[in-house]
């Protein structure tokens, strides 16, 4: 029985416990906003993972549509939908997945309870980041487009799946500019 609980023990001081998980949303999900992350806007918002480098999401917008009348392609990006103009705002952000690391934790304090100077450098707290691209439709009364209640909430939701779709599946994004953007 001894050797069971010190194999569990052993076991346990191994272990790294997750204390929270990034989501998986590689197929896209409607969320509010500052509930997927505080910074957000408190506005509904299609969220998906985001596998392609940094800015990538950015070239590919302004490749895609004109930009907006400030030159900028981050924020209320003119589009249409179904012959109806609409704004298109995104974010890219991070949620982290984190565990904790037990053994490097309890051999450190042994260590420097017997007053002896070798530590461990491995991290207590391990992190993994995972992107996101979130985003925010208006309409030109800049009413929330995403939201479950607005008129034509179904023709956003299909174009944010297919500006994802789309994203996804383009590399290069100068092929972008030959094609017709309504």
């Amino acid at each position: 029985m001894k050797k069971v609980i010190y194999l569990l023990l052993i076991a346990l001081l191994q272990s790294c416990f997750p204390v929270s998980i990034a989501p998986n949303l590689e197929k896209g999900e409607l969320f509010e906003a500052c509930k997927f992350k505080k910074q957000l806007p408190n506005q509904y918002s299609y969220i998906f993972t985001d596998p392609k480098d940094a800015n990538e999401f950015y070239y590919f917008i302004s490749s895609k549509f004109p930009s907006n009348e400030d030159g900028d392609s981050e924020t209320n990006v003119p589009v249409f939908i179904k012959d109806r103009q609409y704004f298109v705002t995104f974010y890219e952000t991070e949620k982290s997945s984190k565990a904790v690391n037990l053994l490097p934790m309890f051999t450190n304090g042994v260590l420097e309870k017997n007053n002896i100077p070798l530590r461990t450098d491995q991290p207590f707290i391990l992190r993994d980041g995972t992107w996101y691209i979130a985003l925010i439709i208006t309409d030109e009364d800049y009413n929330d487009a995403l939201s479950p209640s607005y008129n034509h909430h179904n023709d956003v939701m299909q174009f944010s799946r297919s500006l994802q779709n789309e994203y996804l599946i383009t590399n290069n994004y100068n092929s972008l500019l030959l094609k017709e953007t309504k």
